[in-house]
């Protein structure tokens, strides 16, 4: 029976319902025979080269136009996850959580990342890159048409969108987006030879001027997770203003969205004749649904279809009759950030106006020789020592992970260093601390960004135990990630972070959150990272690529300027009513269920 809009008031209701939905598990609760994904301790992809950095054509798109479903109507997909922020989908006003929730359903990126890191087409049909890394042809998908009635997607469509992305300035990768296409006045901060020429409706040539790495390229184009981008159209945005559009976006995805409220839920209706996959369900529903509880109460009484499922919840999972857990390693990484090490000048060539020495994570000089600057260091690996990483992934993921000390680099464990690894030993987090000059500890404040990732912030919780277990007092900041984010972008906060990412396609994408130009920040920036992180952003032999990179992550290991926790596999909790065979379109993003649109009812 097809699901009507009239149950969408359960679900507005369903956290304070709690008590209620666990009355009607009692009548919920059977056996299942379901398959329970293994280890990533015993399944790892792990890619030799950066990425497909070859100066090469690259394959025509294989994807295809599918037929719609002639069946009956399948009624309505509902996924619970924790929190995906106000529905703002129009490029310039668009930021993580929604970013990676929108292009999972209403977006689509011009690439998708393979399981081995490569891109493949999606909007994109096929690309060139040129010997010398300069000049980049890109061909686009005919015939895709824009939801709300809005026509074809042409080049046009696409240099506005990433204009506007880029003038927006809310995408972690806005600048490098800005800086890849032109920018808005089209100037390409004034590089020498770079330029734009839209040569027909589906084919763009740009000459970059400086070499690009295609790696670093890809990262903000593909289809899934938080550096994630999706083309909208131009026309609609001029017809009914930017403001109007964002909140009922045309764009290209299997999905169009049809009503949100804040905090409460986004439902979309199936576009009917996709270019690519229409649906096989008539409408998906993302509710906000902060408690896990209430995410597996709802999945136990059938109201829930999937959901942003903490690994402590399997067992209860695995015992919803027809359920079934799929699982996929390199999901995603735990890193914990230590910001306010400002070091140098900001990008406008200012000192940092948030800088502030007198938080024992922060030297009171940048000379990397200095006795304040071995303090500090001093002080943060004391902080990564105190933390027992190993029983945070047997606990808290139920063995779905390993440990990891140096963040971006999973799937790249074949070329990391195998010394970065932090043991855990708090007798000598205390004395490490005294030696620093802190015996009675300090104060801290530590924010987890909740961004959808298993066990994000009760991992951060356990962080804060081992912290106040070596004597540091720990103010623990339970806020909306869009609540934290400003002030990560102003470079205002001050304290550490525990921020789950996906997968990088390279680490040197990763390092870029070091650099001053960088929308983003990891809360670390240094004249040292600047020059090396810059110059390798550059390169284009694959070799040094990867030379570089372990030398910039050596230094960060070195000065523990941050960190990592673990690693952790991406399960997909997937009810009754749904076919389980089905996989991700991008494997950048595993982290909770997406692609929905190859979704099948059972």
């Amino acid at each position: 029976m097809r699901q009507t809009r009239a149950r969408l008031p359960i679900f507005k209701h369903l956290s304070k319902a709690i008590v209620v939905l666990f009355v009607a598990l009692l009548f919920a609760c059977g056996s299942s025979a379901t398959a329970t994904p293994v280890s990533s301790t015993s399944v790892e992809p792990t890619p030799t080269a950066s990425s497909s950095e070859s100066p090469t054509a690259m394959p025509e798109a294989t994807v295809a136009p599918t037929e719609a479903m002639t069946a009956e109507p399948a009624g309505t997909i509902h996924m619970g996850q924790k929190e995906t922020g106000i529905f703002e989908a129009h490029p310039s006003m668009s930021s993580s959580p929604r970013i990676q929730f929108t292009s999972s359903s209403v977006g689509e990126g011009l690439i998708t990342t393979a399981t081995d890191f490569s891109a493949s087409p999606m909007l994109a049909k096929s690309w060139e890159v040129s010997e010398d890394f300069l000049t980049w042809t890109w061909k686009f998908q005919e015939g895709v048409q824009f939801h709300k009635g809005y026509g074809e997607m042409t080049a046009n469509d696409v240099l506005y969108s990433y204009e506007q992305w880029n003038a927006g300035a809310l995408h972690a990768r806005s600048g490098i987006m800005g800086e890849y296409f032109g920018g808005i006045d089209g100037d390409f901060g004034g590089r020498e030879g770079a330029s734009l020429e839209i040569v027909d409706d589906h084919t763009m040539v740009i000459d970059t001027g400086l070499p690009w790495v295609p790696a670093q390229v890809f990262e903000f184009m593909r289809n899934g997770g938080g550096s994630s981008s999706w083309v909208v159209s131009q026309a609609q945005s001029e017809k009914i203003g930017v403001e109007a559009a964002s909140k009922d976006i045309a764009a290209t995805g299997p999905w169009q969205i049809e009503e949100h409220a804040s905090g409460e839920f986004w439902r979309f209706s199936k576009v009917e004749d996709h270019w690519r996959q229409t649906p096989y369900f008539d409408e998906l529903v993302y509710w906000t649904i902060p408690e896990e509880s209430a995410r597996v109460a709802g999945f136990q009484t059938g109201q829930l279809d999937s959901f942003d499922m903490a690994f402590d919840s399997l067992a209860t999972v695995e015992a919803v009759e027809g359920a079934t857990v799929n699982g996929f390693p390199n999901a995603g990484q735990a890193g914990l950030n230590f910001y306010g090490q400002l070091y140098g000048l900001d990008k406008d060539g200012n000192e940092y106006e948030f800088y502030n020495p007198d938080n024992a994570w922060v030297s009171s000089d940048l000379d990397t020789d200095s006795q304040a600057w071995a303090d500090a260091v001093t002080v943060r690996k004391a902080l990564n020592i105190a933390i027992d990483r190993q029983t945070i992934v047997d606990t808290l993921l139920s063995g779905f992970g390993k440990t990891q000390s140096v963040r971006d680099w999973m799937g790249h464990e074949a070329r990391a260093n195998p010394e970065w690894e932090y043991e855990y030993d708090p007798d000598l987090a205390k004395q490490m601390l005294a030696d620093a000059g802190y015996p009675d500890g300090f104060s801290i404040t530590l924010t987890p960004s909740i961004r959808g990732a298993p066990a994000e912030v009760e991992a951060c919780e356990a962080v804060a135990q081992y912290w106040e277990a070596i004597g540091v007092d720990v103010s623990l900041q339970h806020v909306p990630y869009a609540t934290i984010r400003p002030e990560l972008i102003t470079r205002k906060y001050n304290g550490a972070t525990c921020h789950t990412v996906g997968v990088r396609l390279s680490p040197i994408i990763g390092a870029s959150n070091y650099q001053t130009k960088s929308t983003f920040s990891y809360g670390t920036h240094h004249p040292w990272m600047e020059e090396n992180i810059g110059a390798t952003s550059v390169e284009v032999d694959p070799v040094k690529i990867q030379e570089g990179e372990r030398k910039i992550y050596d230094w960060i290991w070195e000065n523990s300027t941050s960190s990592s926790l673990y690693v952790h596999d991406g399960i997909w909790p997937i009810g009754p009513r749904l076919d389980p065979d089905w996989t991700p379109l991008d494997w950048s993003e595993v982290r909770t269920a997406s692609a929905f649109e190859y979704a099948k009812p059972k």
